[in-house]
């Protein structure tokens, strides 16, 4: 995450639900979305409300999206 940050990334979204547990969040400039599923089909469905919280994330925020 330091490194995307570095890179100039604002943003990262995943779909590893155990990334809070396994990365220190604290102090982080990066905001992270966790899509709590990995299925496509699902996550293609829900891309508006996707999109929704991405315009709503602000540095160093952390949230989930339940699909």
């Amino acid at each position: 995450m330091d490194r995307a940050k570095e890179d100039g990334f604002d943003l990262l979204i995943t779909t590893d639900q155990q990334l809070r547990y396994q990365q220190n969040l604290a102090n982080r400039q990066i905001a992270v979305l966790a899509l709590l599923s990995t299925s496509w089909p699902r996550i293609q469905a829900r891309v508006d409300d996707i999109r929704e919280e991405v315009s709503r994330l602000q540095s160093g925020d952390y949230e989930e999206v339940r699909i």
